[in-house]
């Protein structure tokens, strides 16, 4: 049925604080990704299906379209696959973390926000080069053109 999991060898029902499930499709549609895209995410270890259907249809839960959405905004930032399932593991890992081991878990959180922040702030400088550019060509068409 529905709230089957599969995870290391066993079989339990879906844990239902993690909502309703959704088949790839909706779950694709919802997050802004193509499900090709999704198995790949899924091939490279980066989500996990919370469960599978009788039939063997992949199953997601909010909180997978949620890790899902992590992957999609590292994406544009140039962050590698490693590096994601480098900041997916620590994401994972924050909310069970005891005291001792917080501190390290929140300086990679850091380190990461430090790298998206250059990149995000490197973008924006070619996204005005880009604008700069696009201005220029207006510019000379304003200028050359009859009616103008």
């Amino acid at each position: 049925m529905p709230g089957t999991m599969r995870g290391a060898g066993s079989q339990q029902s879906c844990d239902p604080s993690a909502g309703r499930l959704m088949q790839i499709g909706e779950a694709a549609d919802r997050v802004g990704l193509s499900i090709r895209t999704i198995r790949h995410y899924e091939d490279a270890g980066l989500i996990v299906p919370s469960a599978r259907s009788e039939g063997g249809f992949r199953l997601y839960t909010q909180p997978d379209l949620d890790r899902l959405a992590v992957v999609k905004r590292m994406k544009p930032l140039g962050f590698t696959l490693d590096e994601m399932r480098d900041l997916l593991a620590v994401l994972d890992a924050l909310p069970t973390a005891d005291e001792s081991d917080r501190p390290a878990l929140l300086d990679r959180i850091g380190m990461f926000h430090t790298v998206a922040t250059a990149r995000v702030n490197a973008l924006r400088e070619q996204l005005a080069t880009a604008e700069g550019f696009a201005d220029t060509l207006r510019r000379q068409l304003d200028q050359h053109t009859p009616d103008h």
